[in-house]
């Protein structure tokens, strides 16, 4: 298609070429391929249950690691406004109905008390209507109280990022998600120096926000748990944005501009690309506890940063031999064995490889970023998580798949979907450089064709939306991977504002 030079413009500020535009609307237009699954992971067949034993060697490996100065940061995406937190209370606030209409609403009214934000929501209310949140539902006020805690009238909660609602009570106040990121990071990611380092993503508009709430709280933190807190902040890259689409597969235009939407999770690979560690822990934003139930969570973040570290240190041993030629048979046996067993690959033709052919597929395979994936039991419906998929290589590995990237017309495929045992919680250590302790360039390890398209309404028009392959599903689709079972008292999110009102978010 012709581009005008408004176009033009538009592309160059935003930092995107014309072929990675002409990519996206070919990718509108012809959608991505389903992959193919060989099997789903489970205990014994491609995920470490870890014994009482390794638990322990583990715990050795990465307090010995820790103590030995190398540089662990913790990455926590952090999500927009929290507004998907609060829908029931918007669908009430908007409804017909004064009054809780429904058990979500009547649960929330019925236990408001115990919200961490309570105290500052009570106290608002007594400043705006000189009555308190007792004396409003009394009167039937129910929807001046649910306006106060969303609305710039009061908390504005609802324009706020998940990161900074109060979430936990503590003695003399409350507890946002930054502040118990921050205790966690202090407690199983603070090196030699006992310096902690953080990264936060955050949208654009959050920035002064979340940079105040740094200021106001970090000394405070330092205090609390003895260490020096290093907190940087990115947000998602312009250049990550994609192009949507009408029906037809043209650009959808919005007075003549081309529309842009952010690419999804998937977009934060660029983000991660830009930081500088050893090690790097990876946790969604609302998947935490208080400091009383937090043990649980640093027993299995030092398993999962063990477990890293020594295959990273095997792995950097074999590239090292594999760098200065072809092995002995012995050492190359044992190095495919590493590769079937340990890293969970494989592939049919090694058996007719040359010692040459051996040595170079070996290399590749094993010169890549690495990541230990925490998984938990699947308690509820079976759906996207951990299974063995096949690669454009024909080999087979360790992927972290979503249930729509499985072929719903595919009766096989969809009953390996449903023998899933564990489901993925965004539970990842990492490790992003190579052998030599040079940083790989993480976008090279993106299976761009593991992205997916979704319809969204807009301005009344249905247009077709981009979503990058997932930060933890394609966009790691080509690192080597390990699956852990980690218990689920170890996943905590929090996808409504009930939600807080399980046992894990209130106070013992």
């Amino acid at each position: 298609m012709k581009l005008t030079v408004n176009d033009f413009q538009t592309l160059q500020k935003k930092g995107i070429s014309e072929a990675k535009f002409e990519e996206q609307l070919s990718m509108l237009r012809d959608g991505f391929p389903y992959l193919k699954i060989d099997s789903a992971v489970t205990p014994g067949h491609g995920l470490t249950v870890a014994s009482p034993e390794l638990i322990r060697q583990s715990e050795e490996i990465w307090m010995k690691y820790l103590a030995g100065g190398a540089k662990v940061m913790k990455m926590v995406p952090a999500s927009g406004a929290a507004s998907r937190m609060f829908k029931d209370l918007y669908s009430f606030l908007n409804g017909k109905s004064d009054r809780p209409d429904n058990d979500f609403m009547r649960k929330f009214f019925d236990n408001i008390e115990k919200f961490a934000f309570f105290p500052r929501l009570n106290f608002l209310c007594l400043q705006l209507f000189g009555l308190s949140i007792d004396s409003l539902v009394k009167k039937g006020r129910y929807k001046d109280v649910v306006d106060v805690l969303l609305t710039n009238s009061g908390l504005n909660y609802g324009k706020l990022p998940k990161a900074l609602l109060e979430f936990h009570k503590e003695m003399g106040g409350s507890r946002t998600p930054i502040q118990e990121h921050l205790a966690e990071a202090a407690q199983y990611a603070s090196g030699k120096d006992r310096k902690a380092h953080l990264h936060f993503t955050v949208s654009e508009e959050h920035v002064p926000l979340v940079e105040a709430k740094i200021e106001e709280i970090k000394s405070v933190m330092e205090h609390a748990y003895g260490v020096e807190y290093d907190i940087t902040l990115s947000v998602q890259k312009p250049s990550t944005d994609t192009v949507a689409a009408l029906a037809d597969g043209t650009p959808y235009r919005e007075n003549d501009q081309l529309f842009f939407r952010p690419g999804g999770h998937g977009a934060l690979i660029e983000n991660l690309n830009d930081l500088d560690a050893d090690v790097i822990f990876i946790k969604n934003i609302d998947n935490l506890v208080p400091d009383a139930l937090r043990m649980p969570t640093i027993t299995y973040k030092m398993v999962l940063g063990g477990i890293l570290v020594g295959v990273k240190a095997k792995i950097d041993q074999y590239c090292e031999r594999l760098e200065k030629g072809v092995p002995s048979g012995e050492e190359l046996a044992e190095m495919v064995d590493f590769l079937h067993h340990k890293l969970c690959i494989s592939h049919d033709g090694t058996a007719d490889m040359t010692p040459e052919q051996l040595r170079d597929f070996l290399f590749s395979k094993f010169n890549r970023p690495v990541r230990v994936c925490g998984m938990v039991k699947n308690e509820g419906e079976p759906g996207g998580g951990p299974f063995l998929a096949y690669n454009p290589d024909g080999t087979v590995s360790p992927q972290i798949l979503e249930s729509s990237q499985i072929n719903p017309d595919d009766k096989e495929a969809q009953k390996l979907l449903k023998s899933a045992t564990h489901f993925n919680p965004v539970d990842l250590a990492v490790s992003i450089k190579d052998y030599k302790g040079k940083k790989f360039n993480l976008p090279e390890y993106v299976d761009k064709a593991t992205g997916f398209i979704s319809s969204k309404s807009r301005e009344g028009v249905e247009i077709k939306a981009l979503e990058l392959p997932g930060l933890w599903n394609g966009a790691m689709s080509d690192w080597n991977t390990i699956m852990v079972e980690v218990p689920i008292e170890t996943f905590n999110p929090v996808k409504t504002v009930n939600d807080l009102l399980r046992p894990t978010h209130q106070p013992s």
